[in-house]
C-alpha cells in the first residue's frame, strides 16, 4: 500500500473549498473511473476534457466504494452522495496539480526532470537501469508526461524515496510552467529538440524556450553540446545556472575523447573530473548512444564513479516502449509487458488484462518476477501484491525470483514459484495453459521475452502490428468534430478491416462508443462469446441466422419488406415483442435499402407491428470523400432528413438517425444527426490530404537471407526479374498467401528497409518475395515494412489501382496480429 494522507491534509494542499464528512486516509489518486483497485483509499479527480466529463462517473464510483472526490464548483452534488468527501475546485486539473505540487515539497531527495522532443522515456528507464538496486527509485509509469500524467507520477513520492525521475512533455505554449511546479526538479535534463509537436510552435527556438521553463529552480542542467542552439538557449535563459555538458568539446564537464563503433557495440573513452575511462555500450546506433550518454551524465552527477559505470552500462537493454497483446497457445491471450516492474505499473497492466478478457469465468494468470527498487520490505510488498491480485480477480500467480518464492506463504490464491526464468521454462509445457488470459510482467534481467515466445501461438515472423494508442487518438479526433449528444457507431466488420475483431471491439467498448457494426451474424456472435456487451448491428443479416442473432442479442438491419416479414415470422415464433431493428433507406447508393418510393408503404407496415421497435434509421453516402459529388451528397442528406421525419411522425416515437461515414464526418459535419459511423477512419484513413489522423496498422516482416547475384541473372519463378547490374537480393518471408498482392512484383511494389525503399524483384511467391537491397547497407534479420508510418498503405493501394480497404482485408489470418499500447 502506498503512503497514506488524511483527506483533510490533502484538502489543505488543494487550497479549495471542502466538504468533509469522514476524514478518510487516502493513498491513491485516480482520474480514470475504469481503473479502481482500492476505492476506500482513493480520491477521484473529476476532470472535464474534450471527449469526456469525469463528473459523469461519480455515481458509479460511489457505488464501487469511492468516498472522496474532487469536483468542479458548478457540479451539483447528488443528495444520495452527500455523505462523501468533496474538494470543490474552480478548475479540477489545476487544483490536482496544485495539491501534488504541495505534496512534492515534503520530499528533498534528488528529483530528475527529463524533457525534450524524443528519448524522454528511454533516458528515464536507462537512468533507472543504471541505478539498479543501489537506491530506492520512483519514476513516471510508462510515458506519463502530460498535464495529468505528471501529477499522477509525482504523487508516488514517499518517505522511502532516495531518487526520483519524471518525464515532462508539452505540445503547446503555456504548458510547461504548470508541470514544472509539480515536478520541481533539482536536476534538469533535456534530451534533444526535434520536429515532434512543432505544429503548435512558431520555431524550434520557441519550443526549446518553453521546455527550458522546467528547469527554473533546478540546481543544474544536463545536456549535449552536439546541438549548438540548445546550449545557446540555456545560456541565454539561465546564464548563472550550473550545467553539466557532454560531448566532444574540450571544455565539456563530461568529454567524449574517442568513440569507436564495432559490429555490435560502441567503445567510448570519457573524461570526467580529470579522470578517463573506457565504456563499452551494447549498441551501435547514434540515437541509443545519445540516450545512454544522457543517463551516464546524470549518474556521474549523482556521485556514481567511473568504475561503477564500466560494469553498469554493459547491462543496458532496449526499453520495450509498448504493452503487446498476442494470441497464445491453446486459446489463450497474452499480454506482454516487461516495460516497468513496480507496483504502480503492475496495476495498470492488470487493468489492461481485464479489459481484454471480459468473458465471464475467464481464468486470468499473472506471470510475475521480483520487483526491484520499491523501497518496501519484501514481506510488505508481497502482501500488497497479493491484495492487488485478489482485487483484480486474478486466478493464478506464477512467481519468478527469490523474493516471491521466499514469501510464497503470503499468497492465498493458486500459485507456484520458481527461482529463475530457466527453472520456470523447464517446469511448464503448453498444456499448462488453456483458455486463459495471461499477463507476463517482469524486470528486464529476468528475460521474460523467452516466456512470451514460448507461449505465443504463431511464430511466423511476418506480422501486422496494431497501435491501439493511435486508434484511440483517431477515434477521439472524430469525437472532437461531434456534438456532445452525437453517438458513435464503430464499424468492426471484416475482422475489423483485417485488424482483429475482438481485440479492436474490446478497445472500442472501453472507450465507450455507443454501437458496433458487423457485416454478418457470425462476426457479432464471436464478439458476444468473447464478452463484448455493446449493442451490435448486423448490416447483412441472413434468414438462417435470425434465431442465432436473437439468442445473442444482435440487432438486424432491415432493408426490404421480404427481410422484414421473415424476421417478424421468427419473432412471432419466439413470442418476442419490441425487438430492436435498424431500418436502411436507399437515398442513392442503389444497393440495399428501402427506396424512397416505398416509404409510404413502410410507414403503414411499421405502424401496425408490435414485434419490433425501430432503434435507428440510416442511409449510406455514395461519394462523401469526393468534391465532385458534393451536390449529390447534399441531395442524399436532404432526402434522408425528409424521409426520417416522415417515419418519425408515422411511428409516433423517436429513433436514432445516421448517415455520415468517416469522410462525411470530416466534410459534412453539420449533418451529423444523432449518430455517425466511423470505420476505416479509425485506422488513419480519411479524406485525401487529411493530416490529423494517425497510422494504426503496420505490415512488417524481416530479411531472412541476402545473396549477391550477378548482372543478367534472373530472380524467382518465370525468370521475370532479370538484373541489369550486380545486385544484393534479399529474401523476405511474406508472399501472396499472407496477403501481399502478386501484382506488386516485378518492380511495381516497394518495401521499406533502413528508411529506404527497396523494389520487389521478380514474381511474388506464395510464402516469400525478393527485394533489391543494393546499396542499402541491409543485413539479414533487418526489419522490412510493407506498409506503415514510413510507407502509407494508401501508396500501396495507388500502385495496385485499388483502395486501402482491400489491402487491409486481404491480409491472411496466418499473419499474427500484435496489438500494443505505447
Amino acid at each position: 500500500m502506498m503512503q497514506s494522507y488524511l483527506f483533510s491534509r490533502i484538502s489543505e494542499w488543494a487550497m479549495a473549498k471542502t466538504i468533509i464528512n469522514n476524514d478518510l486516509e487516502i493513498s491513491y489518486i485516480i482520474t480514470d473511473s475504469r481503473s479502481v483497485s482500492y476505492p476506500e483509499k482513493s480520491l477521484f479527480i473529476a476532470i472535464t476534457g474534450g471527449n469526456h466529463n469525469g463528473h459523469d462517473y461519480i455515481s458509479s464510483l460511489y457505488q464501487q466504494g469511492v468516498r472522496c472526490f474532487m469536483v468542479d464548483e458548478h457540479y451539483a452534488i447528488d443528495e444520495k452522495l452527500a455523505d462523501a468527501n468533496y474538494i470543490i475546485a474552480d478548475n479540477t486539473l489545476e487544483c490536482f496539480q496544485r495539491l501534488v505540487a504541495e505534496k512534492r515539497h515534503l520530499y528533498h531527495c534528488p528529483v530528475i526532470g527529463v524533457t525534450g522532443s524524443n528519448g524522454k522515456t528511454i533516458v528515464k528507464e536507462w537512468i533507472s537501469q543504471l541505478i539498479g538496486n543501489s537506491k530506492v527509485l520512483v519514476r513516471s509509469p510508462k510515458s506519463y508526461n502530460s498535464q495529468i500524467g505528471v501529477p499522477l507520477s509525482v504523487w508516488q513520492l514517499n518517505k522511502n524515496t532516495e531518487v526520483a525521475v519524471f518525464e515532462a512533455g508539452i505540445s503547446q505554449m503555456g504548458e510547461m510552467e504548470r508541470i514544472a511546479s509539480v515536478i520541481e526538479p533539482t536536476i534538469g535534463l533535456i534530451t534533444n529538440i526535434g520536429a515532434a509537436h512543432q505544429e503548435n510552435f512558431a520555431s524550434r527556438k520557441e519550443k526549446l524556450n518553453e521546455k527550458l521553463k522546467l528547469f527554473a529552480n533546478s540546481e543544474i542542467i544536463v545536456f549535449s553540446t552536439e546541438v549548438p542552439f540548445v546550449e545557446e538557449g540555456i545560456s541565454k535563459m539561465y546564464p548563472h545556472k550550473n550545467v553539466l555538458r557532454w560531448g566532444t568539446n574540450l571544455n565539456n564537464e563530461l568529454q567524449i575523447v574517442k568513440k569507436v563503433v564495432a559490429s555490435s557495440s560502441s567503445q567510448v573513452e570519457l573524461k570526467w573530473n580529470n579522470k578517463t575511462c573506457s565504456l563499452e555500450l551494447p549498441f551501435i546506433d547514434e540515437v541509443s548512444f545519445e540516450n545512454a550518454m544522457h543517463a551516464i551524465a546524470v549518474l556521474l552527477y549523482l556521485g556514481y564513479d567511473l568504475k561503477y559505470m564500466e560494469s553498469a552500462v554493459k547491462k543496458l537493454v532496449p526499453v520495450a516502449m509498448r504493452m503487446e497483446l498476442k494470441e497464445g497457445v491453446n486459446n489463450c491471450i497474452l499480454v506482454n509487458d516487461s516495460y516497468n516492474s513496480d507496483i504502480s505499473s503492475l496495476g495498470l497492466s492488470l487493468d489492461f488484462l481485464i479489459q481484454q478478457s471480459r468473458k465471464s469465468n475467464t481464468v486470468r494468470t499473472l506471470i510475475l518476477s521480483d520487483i526491484y527498487q520499491s523501497g518496501i520490505e519484501s514481506e510488505v510488498l508481497c502482501r500488497q501484491i497479493n491484495d492487488l491480485l485478489k482485487k483484480k480477480g486474478i486466478s493464478r500467480l506464477i512467481g519468478v525470483g527469490e523474493v516471491l518464492k521466499n514469501n510464497a506463504q503470503l499468497f492465498d490464491l493458486e500459485a507456484s514459484f520458481y527461482n529463475t526464468t530457466a527453472e520456470l521454462l523447464d517446469s511448464i509445457s503448453h498444456n499448462t495453459f488453456k483458455n486463459e488470459a495471461i499477463l507476463i510482467k517482469g524486470s528486464r534481467n529476468f528475460e521474460f521475452e523467452q516466456v512470451s515466445d514460448f507461449l505465443e501461438k504463431k511464430h511466423h515472423q511476418t506480422r501486422l502490428e496494431i497501435n491501439l494508442n493511435a486508434l484511440v487518438d483517431n477515434l477521439n479526433y472524430f469525437r472532437s468534430k461531434l456534438k456532445d449528444t452525437t453517438k458513435i457507431l464503430a464499424m468492426v466488420k471484416a475482422f475489423s478491416y483485417g485488424s482483429g475483431s475482438f481485440e479492436i471491439a474490446n478497445v472500442l467498448q472501453h472507450q465507450k462508443v455507443d454501437y458496433l457494426g458487423v457485416a454478418f451474424a457470425d462476426e457479432g456472435i464471436e464478439l458476444r462469446k468473447s464478452g463484448v456487451s455493446l449493442p451490435i448491428i448486423v448490416m447483412n443479416p441472413e434468414v438462417k441466422s435470425f434465431p442465432a442473432m436473437i439468442e445473442h442479442q444482435l440487432e438486424p438491419e432491415i432493408y426490404s419488406f421480404k427481410v422484414l416479414n421473415q424476421f417478424i415470422d421468427v419473432l412471432r415464433n419466439e413470442g418476442l415483442t419490441q425487438y430492436p431493428v435498424h431500418i436502411k433507406v436507399d437515398t442513392g447508393m442503389n444497393r440495399l435499402g428501402f427506396m424512397t418510393s416505398e416509404i409510404d408503404q413502410l410507414k403503414e407496415v411499421l405502424r401496425d407491428l408490435n414485434e419490433i421497435r425501430v432503434r435507428s434509421v440510416f442511409s449510406h453516402l455514395v461519394g462523401s470523400d469526393e468534391v465532385q459529388f458534393d451536390d449529390f451528397t447534399k441531395t442524399q442528406i436532404n432526402t434522408f432528413d425528409r424521409v426520417t421525419q416522415e417515419l418519425k411522425e408515422a411511428l409516433g416515437y423517436s429513433f436514432i438517425r445516421h448517415i455520415l461515414n468517416t469522410a462525411g464526418i470530416l466534410r459534412f459535419t453539420e449533418s451529423q444527426f444523432d449518430m455517425v459511423r466511423v470505420g476505416i477512419g479509425m485506422y488513419g484513413i480519411g479524406v485525401e490530404g487529411h493530416k490529423k489522423l494517425k497510422n494504426v496498422t503496420s505490415f512488417k516482416s524481416y530479411i531472412s537471407q541476402i545473396r549477391e547475384v550477378k548482372a543478367h541473372e534472373t530472380i524467382g519463378y518465370g525468370r521475370r526479374g532479370e538484373l541489369a547490374y550486380d545486385s544484393d537480393i534479399a529474401v523476405v518471408p511474406v508472399g501472396y498467401a499472407d496477403g501481399l498482392n502478386r501484382k506488386l512484383g516485378n518492380g511495381v511494389g516497394k518495401m521499406m528497409v533502413n528508411n529506404q525503399l527497396a523494389p520487389i524483384i521478380g514474381n511474388i511467391c506464395m510464402d516469400m518475395c525478393m527485394i533489391d537491397v543494393t546499396g542499402l547497407n541491409a543485413k539479414e534479420g533487418d526489419e522490412v515494412q510493407i506498409f506503415g508510418p514510413a510507407q502509407p498503405v494508401s501508396d500501396l493501394a495507388k500502385a495496385l489501382g485499388t483502395i486501402p480497404y482491400e489491402i487491409f482485408t486481404s491480409i491472411s489470418r496466418r499473419v499474427k496480429r500484435i496489438y500494443y499500447y505505447e
